[in-house]
């Protein structure tokens, strides 16, 4: 354990910390010596970083964030707390709207020193369209930041890293499918890297009187097109393969359907794009010089070549 620091030895509770970003954000912190809370609806998914924690360093708590009194549970006793729940399905406006209020209200009731709300780019809606998602995620921002004022809200553009269901969904589908069609191709994507935004929330947590009641919006260093997505990782598999510009009429027919891997609000968001906006503070003004995908995609992608490590050769 760290034996100097801000979070040095504070309770800091991540709600939604099973997930892709709270394992990310759960190991910076263990790094600083803080003591860390893992609340979420399946809590053991998060065991695996048991051995990263010293001994009492690592809780674990079973929470219903749709539910007032586990989420009010759950933040007992917390130093500071960072709400990482997201989902695309069910009770959006419930759970992003606002589960986080009653999460900032009960920071603020047990005198916790920060608050780090991880929202999205989305929650500054583009056009007339509403899209629930974005809705849900701008009604959590408001309901965070009226309970708890010197919260930090960061909004992430689309993150990637080695286990997210981002890249590997797509790499799967390129290291089997020698044609694979591409929805909304054109639209432009900054994706950011999962480490780079914990380290963002993290940082926010260990200087709330610098970042406290601010937006920073969170983008990669560079923008690609889905297009240029797909050639980049068929070229790391070293596999040749054809991309079909799928029209928007029938790509938004797809999403419609019930059992593919796009929903209609995804799809809605891709088209519009994922870009930061630029009105608002990013990685610099938190001191991190974010990374970019293809820095780590040639590697990643060594496991979908056809013979591994030992492929020389497109196939």
């Amino acid at each position: 354990m760290a034996k100097s620091g801000a979070l040095n030895g504070k309770l800091v509770v991540l709600m939604g910390g099973s997930g892709f970003i709270g394992n990310y954000v759960a190991q910076a912190l263990l790094e600083r010596g803080a003591r860390v809370r893992i609340a979420s609806r399946h809590p053991e998914k998060a065991f695996k970083l048991k051995p990263l924690a010293n001994l009492g360093q690592m809780q674990f708590a079973r929470c219903d964030a749709g539910d007032r009194q586990s989420v009010e549970r759950c933040i007992a006793g917390a130093d500071a707390v960072v709400n990482l729940v997201g989902a695309f399905s069910g009770n959006l406006r419930k759970l992003m709207g606002v589960a986080p209020g009653w999460m900032a209200e009960a920071a603020a009731k047990e005198g916790a020193e920060a608050f780090v709300h991880v929202s999205a780019i989305a929650a500054e809606p583009e056009g007339e369209t509403e899209i629930e998602y974005a809705a849900a995620k701008k009604m959590g921002e408001d309901r965070v930041l009226a309970a708890f004022p010197k919260a930090t809200v960061l909004r992430p553009s689309i993150l990637f890293g080695k286990d997210d269901n981002f890249i590997n969904m797509f790499a799967g589908l390129i290291s089997t499918l020698p044609v694979l069609p591409v929805f909304g191709p054109e639209s432009e994507l900054q994706l950011v890297y999962v480490d780079d935004v914990a380290e963002a929330a993290v940082r926010a947590l260990e200087d709330p009187g610098k970042h406290g009641g601010k937006i920073y919006e969170l983008g990669g260093p560079e923008t690609l097109s889905m297009m240029e997505i797909n050639e980049a990782i068929a070229a790391a598999q070293r596999r040749n393969r054809t991309f079909l510009p799928m029209p928007d009429g029938l790509s938004a027919t797809f999403a419609a359907l019930p059992g593919t891997p796009m929903g209609s609000d995804q799809w809605k968001l891709l088209k519009q794009g994922n870009v930061v906006s630029g009105e608002y503070p990013g990685f610099d003004k938190l001191g991190i010089e974010p990374r970019p995908l293809e820095l780590f995609l040639d590697r990643w992608m060594v496991r979908y070549r056809k013979h591994g490590r030992f492929h020389a050769e497109a196939a």
